[in-house]
This record gives structure tokens, sequence and C-alpha cells, in this order.
């Protein structure tokens, strides 16, 4: 016995051990990526390059906590910078980027608290994948044009495509001959690793580039030469403290962090679902709600931006073999030590490398195949797609991402307002009905038999009276209509309603409307509203029971006839 416990915990005490440096080489190696990108992404967001390293910290130790994804990595996103920085375009007088940061996170994180407390997780599908994806297209494409005038020094500034046009229109196009050299040098290095080095290798790229750049923009001087860099940076001393506290200006920032919160979510819920089906794991969407959402507030009272999962590092993160939440809260350590050791050489940082560690980025996971793929399956999704996608490059992402919103919910009301209804036919020697139009069948002439393909709701019960009409003019001699109600999961007051009128209508006409094959939880709500005070109808377990015995004599209950 004692030598089975000792073998037992030898086993275990093994396991651990692999664990844990799993963990700690899927730390390392994200964390060598997540060093740059922090940088890059509050540059990119317009805020100090420190603050994308407070935002790799507590908000790691706070998803590590509470979400159930072992691969997400949460930290600064591209997408979310680019709607951080529209949003900070518009602080009023006084208030400055960082402490609209600030509160922007402490917002969001908020918001998806109560969204957790109210569990309203179920908020992921008002983005749509066509909607998503076109958001997401016209994002990496605004973020890709706005690192440009960085990429090769020239003066023109600007968050978005407009600004960006106003300013070259207002000033024209120059570069800075240095500069433009060290951004295209960097790029072609980055997409060389890409293309030629080996896995792991290629992920230490961006870094190794990064340390380089460094080292020879002292040797070269380089701000001799006008070449813009990162500046000494102010004391990376890790500080807790409450966003500023000013009603007004919560209150103006509001609707975008709405928006960046339902992004955040969405975004890294699809990322956690996707590495969740590639482990065979499941995700709990309601947890990942809390922890993104403590995750942002812990950035806000930790001197960072607002924080999402990150698709390139969480992908990163699951390749390197990371097998518990413990490697997010390793790569938080990591990340640690880096506001220690570069604090001083980051001051010679060049800021067209880290545009161009951007750029390499966000090109990367740039794909248009899903635009000719919609078009082919369904062309109203394909150019609501293409909408969203001009609208976040011709005008900013919160009027794209809302415009897809709404875009959504429209194609949703389209194609629910009028419910599909097949006519039924019996197919030559069974019991099987399909429908006529897809089958061979036969026709039984006093009885029109329909199948309703929809639930009956306040979308659509309001012609389903003119559905069935339609059916009936071309089969007059019917005396009963029998609605085969299988598909139908729900059926609301307004199609309660619309069954009743139907059923009047066609009493005025002689003939009589049945059921057959209702749910029973539906079945539960009819009679729940009452309905046995009027129907006059049966209600059948079969169809084809239903067909053949509709005829017997009416009773008093409505029940389904056995």
């Amino acid at each position: 016995m004692k030598q089975k416990l000792a073998a037992w915990r030898s086993g275990m005490l093994e396991k651990h051990r692999q664990t844990w440096s799993a963990d700690l080489l899927a730390a390392f190696v994200v964390s060598v990526l997540l060093i740059p990108q922090s940088l890059a992404y509050a540059m990119l967001a317009g805020l100090p390059p420190q603050v994308g390293l407070y935002a790799s910290l507590l908000p790691l130790l706070a998803y590590a906590a509470l979400g159930t994804s072992p691969a997400l990595a949460v930290g600064p996103v591209a997408v979310l910078a680019l709607m951080i920085a529209q949003t900070l375009g518009k602080l009023p007088a006084g208030v400055s980027p960082s402490e609209g940061a600030l509160v922007l996170a402490a917002e969001m994180g908020l918001i998806l608290l109560l969204a957790a407390a109210l569990r309203l997780h179920a908020l992921a599908s008002l983005l749509s994948v066509p909607v998503l994806h076109g958001f997401e297209t016209g994002a990496t494409l605004s973020i890709a044009l706005s690192q440009i005038p960085v990429l090769i020094g020239s003066p023109v500034q600007g968050a978005d495509v407009p600004a960006l046009l106003r300013e070259v229109w207002a000033h024209g196009v120059s570069w800075h001959g240095p500069t433009l050299a060290f951004g295209i040098m960097t790029c072609a290095l980055l997409l060389a690793a890409r293309r030629w080095l080996p896995g792991a290798l290629a992920r230490l790229a961006p870094l190794v580039l990064l340390l380089g750049a460094m080292l020879l923009a002292w040797q070269l001087d380089a701000l001799s030469f006008g070449v813009r860099l990162l500046g000494g940076l102010p004391s990376l001393t890790l500080g807790l403290s409450l966003p500023r506290l000013d009603a007004a200006l919560w209150w103006d920032m509001l609707p975008n962090a709405l928006l960046l919160a339902l992004m955040a979510y969405v975004s890294s819920l699809v990322v956690a679902e996707s590495l969740a089906r590639k482990r065979g794991e499941r995700i709990n969407a309601a947890a990942e709600l809390r922890a993104l959402g403590l995750a942002n507030c812990m950035a806000a009272c930790s001197g960072g931006m607002p924080v999402a999962a990150s698709f390139s590092r969480s992908v990163l993160l699951h390749d390197a073999g990371s097998r518990t939440r413990l490697a997010g809260a390793l790569v938080a350590v990591f990340m640690l030590l880096a506001l220690w050791l570069l604090a001083d050489v980051l001051a010679w940082l060049p800021k067209t490398v880290l545009s161009a560690t951007i750029l390499v980025a966000v090109l990367s996971g740039l794909k248009l195949q899903p635009f000719g793929q919609a078009w082919r399956y369904a062309r109203p999704e394909a150019l609501l797609m293409l909408l969203v996608t001009l609208t976040v490059l011709g005008v900013n992402l919160s009027v794209g991402l809302g415009l897809g919103v709404l875009g959504s919910i429209a194609l949703l009301l389209q194609r629910s307002a009028r419910p599909h209804v097949a006519q039924l036919g019996r197919v030559y020697g069974t019991e099987h009905y399909r429908n006529v139009e897809r089958h061979a069948v036969e026709l039984q002439a006093d009885v029109l038999g329909l199948r309703i393909d929809e639930s009956l709701l306040f979308t659509n019960a309001r012609s389903l009276g003119d559905v069935v009409q339609g059916y009936l003019a071309g089969q007059p001699q019917a005396r009963r209509v029998l609605l085969m109600m299988s598909p139908v999961n729900s059926i609301d007051f307004s199609g309660l309603e619309a069954l009743r009128e139907l059923q009047a209508t066609l009493k005025l006409q002689g003939v009589r409307l049945d059921l057959s094959e209702v749910k029973g939880p539906v079945l539960d709500r009819l009679r729940a509203g009452g309905w046995q005070e009027w129907f006059e109808g049966q209600v059948f377990l079969s169809y084809h029971q239903g067909m053949v015995e509709g005829e017997r004599p009416m009773r008093d209950d409505p029940s389904p006839v056995i």
C-alpha cells in the first residue's frame, strides 16, 4: 500500500513538474512577443509606451484568477488600440490621454461585470461573423494606413483614414530618409523571419529586432540624423490608484466604452472558443465575461489601458504548450522583469521600428477570402460585411461597429418577417410527407397540409394568415388546413393571436384548422394561455394521423389525439 501511495505521489509530482515547465516555456515565448506589442499598441492608441507595459501585468493575473481558458492571452490588442485612439481624440480640455484611457478601462470593466451579473453573455450574438470580419478587416486596413506616416517619418498624423486624408491634403506627402530606412529594414527582416525561420526563432524575431534597433540607433546616434526615438521613459513603477472621478467625463465616454466592451468580449470569446475546440475543452462564457471585466478594472487601477484577448498571442500560447492558466500569470511575471530591465534602453528605440512591428503583425492576419465565400453563399451578408469595412475605413470604428449591429438585426428581422411554409404531400406508398416542390408526392384534395418552419413570433406572426390563404387559393376544394408544427419551438402572444385570427378567417370560409406534432413546451404555453376556450380544431400526435383521421367528430378538449 505504501509503495502504491509513493508511486502515486511520484507520478503526481512528475505531472506537476511537466505542467510547470510547459507553462513556463509558453509564458516566456509569449512575453517575448508581448513586450514589443505592448509598446507598439500603446503608441497606436496615442498613449505613453509604459501604459502598454502596465496593461500587461495585473490584467493577466485577473484573467488567470477567473478565466476558463488555459490558452487565452489577455493584454493590449491592435483593434482595441485604434478604437481607443479615436475615442481619446475627442477628450475635453484638461484631460490627458492617459486619464481618458483609465476611465475607458474602468467603464469597460464595470460594464462587463454588470453584464455578467445580469447573465448577458448572450450579447456576443449581436456581432455576427460577417460583421465581425468586416469590422476587423476595416480596422486592420485603418491601422496599417495610420502607421505609414510614422514608418516613413512624415509629420502627418491621424487616428482614422478621413483625418489622415485631411492632413495629407493640408501638408502634402513627405518622408524622412533615415527614418524610412529604419522602417523598411525592420519590415523586411520581420517578413523574412516569418518566411524562412523555424517557428521558435520566428517568434523571437520581434524582440531581437527591437533590441538590435535600439543598439543600432545608439551606435549611430540616430537622433542626430532626425530619427524620432521613443525617448526617456518615466520611472516604470507599478502603482495602484483610482481613475479620474469626473462624472461628466465618465458620461461622455460611456457610449464608446459600451462599444469597446462589446468588441472586446466578442473577439475574446471567439478566440477562446476556437482554441477550446482544438484542445477538446469547454469555455464558460459567463466566466469569461467576469474575467475580462476584472482584467479591465485592474488595468484602470494600475495605470494601464483597456485589454482584450489577442488572437496571435493566444495561438502562440496554445502552440507553445500551455496547460493551465498559470501560463498567463507567468507572462505577467516576465513583463514585470521587462519593466526593470528595459527602462533605460527603451529610450533609444526608433518609433518607426514599433510602427513596422504593428504593420507586419496586423497585415499578417488580413484575410479577404471570406468576402468571396460570403458572396457565393449569402449576398446580403457579404454586402453587410463590405459596408462595415468601408464605414470603418471612411468614417470611424464606432460608427462601423454600430452599423454592423443594426445591419445584423435588420437581416434577422428580414429573414424572419415572413415564416417559411411548405406545402406537404404524401410520398407514394409510405406514411412520409415532403415538400411538394422538392419531391414526387400525392395530394389529398380536401386537406391542405402545410409545415410551419419557423417559430411564431411578433416578427412574423402577422403574415401567417396571408401565407396560408395564398396556398388555400391554389387548393380551393380543401375543407381542412392541417399545420405540421414540429419545427415550431416557440409561440409568443403575437403568434397566439395570429392562430386565433387564422382560425376565425378559415371558419368563415367553411374550413377547419387542425394542428399536428406540437412540441410539449409549446402546447403547455398554449394551454396556459387558455386556448381551449377558442380553439375548435384537433391536435394530432403525428401528421399522418391528422391526414387519415381528421374527419372524426370534434371533441371539446383540443388535446392531442392518441
